[in-house]
């Protein structure tokens, strides 16, 4: 056991849940092995507190890391915010030179407001719609954080959630009188949201979706909605907090077509630092002073001058076109290798945010496998990998070859008739929210 797992055993007597969030849990990954803790990152190479060194070929600070670890100008632009003080009585300029960059990549969008992570900033928006209209329903489909406005869909009976994102997301502490305030839709259809606005059309504030995720929409999907929305005045609102800045320096629906009343920005936009933005449209944003919403660091320097940076350098350097490249290089490289040694997998996800699934009875056991023999060649990975403008050709070389060593031990198993189960090192990883003992 390493110091990282020592260390993760104190965790869990001290922190609820081990972790702050759900995704670095070290049970998500390969319970009881999973390094856990980084000392250092550069790059898309990590070396853990024993100093072992890995290249991260996995998630990239849960998506948010799109330029790479210590990216060298976003961090100067950070220290320097930070020698000039990164909080004032006064306001940061950088609030109103960021607005200005995010407005002129949207120019549907006339106002933005700040905040410091992807959920509240959720949270923000549904409340800004929800004082705009008067009304209180709210039309769901995708992954949105962890606020009670959105836990609240699994007040009803069943596990709504389960099918959009994660399965056992307890509502514990959520006000019961929050059921009904929100109703799941599935993406891609489209008859389903018909439904759901014709039987409760005079009730609802905003429909509150991933313009893109795991799959591309169908033809005609989003302008449905957006037609649909525009008719019966509701606020649509566009979560680019997975999406955003990976398709092109903005919004993915900047690509797909489709212009929001609202949108959501956070992990990519910073490269790594503390900050989200909410923009919209004049009419609907001013509404923001109808409610209480305010709060100390979102007024804070560094988060806002590391965006600026970031956002520079996407557009300097066509991030976008190495996000692409890569993950096509993965994604063929996965085919190639699995249909060659006869491994069954199915490959989703958008370019930039690739994975595959084990086609096999318990495909979490061979997912806990892949990882666990993965990280013996040196790589953090599972079944899933954000592209990194810090990942080369070199890189994404070394791991397919180390994706072919472990596909071909797979398939060893697999003529020797074994289960992948008795080929771990310890246990299966979880795959949803698990209390922790």
């Amino acid at each position: 056991m390493g110091r990282g797992q020592e260390l993760y055993i104190r965790a869990k007597q001290i922190i609820p849940g081990g972790t702050q969030l759900l995704s670095k849990r070290p049970e998500m990954w390969l319970p009881d092995l999973w390094p856990a803790y980084y000392s250092r990152a550069k790059g898309c190479e990590v070396w853990d507190l024993d100093g072992n060194h890995y290249y991260d070929m996995s998630i990239m600070g849960v998506g948010a890391n799109v330029l790479g670890y210590a990216y060298e100008e976003v961090d100067a632009a950070a220290a320097k915010a930070i020698k000039l003080s990164g909080m004032c009585t006064l306001n940061a300029p950088e609030e109103v030179y960021l607005a200005e960059k995010l407005i002129e990549l949207h120019p549907w969008a006339d106002m933005v407001r700040y905040t410091k992570t992807g959920g509240e900033s959720m949270a923000m928006a549904v409340r800004i719609a929800r004082a705009h209209t008067g009304k209180d329903l709210v039309l769901v489909c995708g992954y949105h954080g962890w606020h009670d406005w959105y836990l609240s869909a699994n007040l009803v009976q069943g596990d709504p959630l389960a099918d959009v994102h994660l399965k056992g997301l307890a509502p514990a502490g959520v006000p019961k009188g929050l059921a009904g305030t929100n109703l799941i839709f599935h993406y891609n259809h489209i008859e389903e949201f018909k439904q759901l606005v014709a039987d409760n059309a005079q009730r609802i504030a905003a429909v509150v979706m991933e313009p893109i995720r795991n799959d591309y929409p169908e033809e005609h999907y989003l302008q449905e909605i957006r037609s649909i929305t525009r008719k019966k005045n509701i606020v649509l609102i566009f979560d680019e907090i997975t999406a955003g800045f990976r398709l092109c320096a903005g919004g993915s629906h900047l690509k797909l077509g489709v212009e929001p009343d609202i949108a959501v920005f956070a992990k990519a936009m910073t490269n790594g630092y503390p900050l989200s933005a909410v923009i919209g449209i004049k009419d609907i944003m001013k509404a923001a002073q109808d409610s209480f919403i305010s709060s100390t660091f979102w007024t804070e320097r560094i988060g806002l001058a590391a965006a600026l940076k970031a956002i520079e350098c996407y557009q300097k350097y066509n991030v976008e076109e190495t996000l692409n490249d890569i993950g096509n290089k993965i994604r063929n490289g996965w085919k190639e290798i699995s249909e060659r040694l006869n491994v069954r997998i199915h490959i989703s996800g958008i370019v930039p945010l690739s994975h595959f699934e084990f086609e096999y009875e318990h495909p979490l056991a061979y997912k806990t496998y892949f990882t666990q023999e993965m990280l013996k060649h040196g790589f953090l990975a599972s079944t899933g990998i954000y592209a990194s403008f810090s990942h080369s050709d070199n890189v994404a070389a070394k791991y397919l070859d180390a994706c072919e060593k472990v596909f071909q031990q797979i398939a060893c198993i697999h003529q020797q008739g074994k289960s992948i189960e008795t080929q771990l090192d310890g246990a299966v990883c979880h795959s949803g929210f698990e209390r922790l003992n």
